[in-house]
């Protein structure tokens, strides 16, 4: 199973926000198309893949690949699936999570609980500037890759990481978007560290 951790500190923690701005509601542009690239293959989706959506460290979305279903490559029916599951919130009840639909979950966690939990369950790797180069690592069995928005890591966030991260790994040599990054990071997976194609 690979999971990625994505990390929103600005959006809403609630559903009161238009579809027609989502650069307005804290980047949600940016979250959407992590989450995209995380789950989408070319006409399909990939069913080992889990990504846990930090909305304000106060909310997490869980999008399963094994059983979602109907997940479209553009930033907004994305948008509609984190809104809906927003507008459940009040369901949720401590970290027993709501489904919100096939494959798709709300559970009241922050950032903390949501890594220390996957930390018992694979990997963890933080995708930073100053890692170690993929290119001279060997793939973990179950990664979690933790990624941020358009924003650093908090003092907090990057304290917590500090303790918690398997591996810290760069991708390249250039800073990349999230999704960009994502790409990158199954990209070295599917190819079991660059060395079948």
């Amino acid at each position: 199973m690979r999971q990625f951790v994505i990390v929103g500190h600005d959006v809403p923690t609630t559903a009161d926000f238009s579809l027609d701005d989502l650069p307005g509601a804290g980047r949600l542009d940016v979250l959407c198309r992590a989450v995209t690239a995380s789950l989408l293959l070319s006409h399909g989706i990939r069913d080992d893949v889990r990504v846990h959506l930090v909305v304000d460290d106060a909310l997490t979305i869980q999008f399963d690949g094994g059983s979602l279903r109907g997940l479209h490559p553009d930033e907004r029916s994305t948008a509609a699936r984190v809104r809906d599951a927003l507008a459940e919130r009040e369901e949720a009840i401590g970290h027993v999570p709501v489904e919100i639909s096939p494959g798709v979950q709300l559970t009241r966690v922050g950032f903390e609980t949501t890594v220390d939990e996957l930390a018992s369950e694979g990997t963890v790797c933080l995708l930073h500037e100053d890692g170690n180069s993929i290119a001279d690592c060997s793939p973990p069995e179950s990664p979690v890759f933790v990624l941020s928005d358009n924003q650093d890591f908090t003092a907090a966030e990057q304290e917590l990481l500090t303790a918690v991260a398997d591996r810290r790994l760069r991708l390249g040599p250039e800073r990349l978007h999230a999704d960009q990054a994502i790409t990158v990071a199954h990209n070295w997976l599917d190819t079991s560290g660059f060395s079948a194609y």
